[in-house]
């Protein structure tokens, strides 16, 4: 992987303000080293020979807003080394860590002892917001977003409001992000699937809109009285949530679960590892709602909010085991075969949501091709391959969904890999 390759026409994207264009381009030794008529000159006199491209994408490297790494250094499911590895091969160039761990990153220690891995992934770390994420004392802001937290956030549910109130008061943050989940886990009351026939059908334990739409009047309303807070909703799961953001006078970034978008409650089988989510899978109108609120810009960006869970959790019963899905790997063939091949969008917009969009939620600089870099992917949208845990690159976690099928589409290289 991360060898040399020339394409005398080649699909390239180079960064969020061009447009797709076909070109030649170079790459020696994992670096891209020129494009159009260079490309072939230099190829030429390096005696590579040409590759037939077909219908691959050059492409920038995708950014994961937020996902858990819950024992980074002697994690079973995940580790820091292993998602580092398995990102690489995704495609990921930026992944952005929550604070809940093993040590709650609600200290600078736990920040620090992070920050010091060597990567030529960026690892953007979220500071905890609440300390020990328990909603009833502010960890030390200042001192978090000092020693290298990217922004602060807590559990995947809203804190107590009187808390978020008093953080905003203060506004240590000053302009850096705060990502904050609109779930209510008293209304969920263990709802396993949102509310609708198909989860009746299933027999799943309903989760009620409300445990979303409520938290998030409220969190839009905070944001109302305090606009210079860079507010972030984190995995928008509804219709109604959707157009509620639509009509809202505050106007947060958000962003929406990959796994949202490519399946609702009607689609899966009652053994499918993707019902066990958070938030909970929604109806088919609630899916379109989510695409179509991507394609309208009221949703910025398209997580991976991975859960890694090892073998002895993944193989307990659905409404027992903890929530959550992983994949990396998974996630642009599926956003591809959903969003380009089946909803019509432009390649251009894909990026927007999986590379740009999340850069600028995080509020980090985005991803681009240029000369002399190794930051680029090579997708084939038409490479069939199978999905399982047997791949040299892929993670010890286990609850990674659509396992042992075909799947269209695959990250064919990408310049980080080592």
């Amino acid at each position: 992987m991360s060898k040399s390759y020339f394409f005398e026409s080649i699909q390239i994207l180079e960064g969020s303000s061009s447009t797709l264009k076909k070109e030649p381009v170079l790459i020696k030794d994992g670096v891209l080293k020129a494009f159009g008529k260079k490309a072939i000159q230099n190829a030429a006199l390096l005696r590579i020979n040409p590759q037939k491209a077909k219908n691959m994408l050059l492409a920038p490297c995708l950014v994961d807003p937020h996902s858990f790494l819950e024992s980074p250094f002697n994690g079973r499911e995940e580790n820091i080394y292993s998602l580092i590895k398995k990102a690489t091969f995704a495609g990921y160039g930026q992944l952005g860590i929550l604070p809940r761990s093993n040590v709650w990153r609600d200290q600078i220690d736990s920040i620090i002892s992070l920050k010091t891995i060597k990567s030529k992934v960026l690892i953007h770390l979220w500071g905890g917001f609440s300390l020990g994420g328990k909603g009833i004392t502010l960890s030390n802001h200042t001192n978090l977003l000092q020693n290298g937290a990217v922004g602060l956030a807590d559990d995947d549910f809203t804190p107590p409001v009187q808390l978020l109130k008093q953080g905003f008061s203060l506004g240590d943050m000053k302009r850096s992000p705060i990502l904050v989940a609109p779930r209510d886990t008293s209304l969920q009351a263990g709802g396993m699937s949102r509310q609708s026939v198909d989860t009746l059908r299933a027999g799943w334990p309903p989760d009620p809109i409300e445990s979303e739409i409520l938290p998030l009047i409220q969190l839009l309303e905070l944001h109302k009285q305090y606009p210079a807070i860079s507010l972030r909703l984190m995995n928008i799961s509804t219709a109604e949530g959707v157009s509620i953001l639509k009509n809202s006078f505050s106007k947060p970034m958000a962003t929406v679960l990959w796994w949202h978008l490519v399946n609702d409650n009607s689609k899966l089988s009652p053994f499918d590892i993707g019902w066990s989510v958070t938030p909970s899978l929604g109806s088919p109108k609630d899916r379109a709602s989510l695409i179509k609120g991507l394609e309208d810009n009221i949703l910025t960006a398209i997580s991976v909010h991975s859960t890694p869970t090892d073998d002895s959790e993944t193989k307990q019963p659905a409404n027992k085991r903890k929530k959550g899905i992983s994949g990396y790997n998974l996630v642009l063939p599926l956003l591809w075969n959903q969003l380009v091949q089946k909803s019509g969008w432009k390649v251009e917009k894909l990026w927007e949501k999986i590379s740009f969009g999340p850069s600028k939620l995080l509020r980090q600089e985005e991803e681009k091709l240029s000369l002399n870099s190794n930051r680029w992917l090579l997708f084939d949208p038409e490479k069939e391959w199978v999905q399982s845990n047997n791949e040299m690159h892929s993670t010890t976690a286990t609850n990674q969904p659509i396992k042992d099928k075909k799947i269209c589409g695959k990250v064919i290289d990408c310049g980080l890999i080592n």
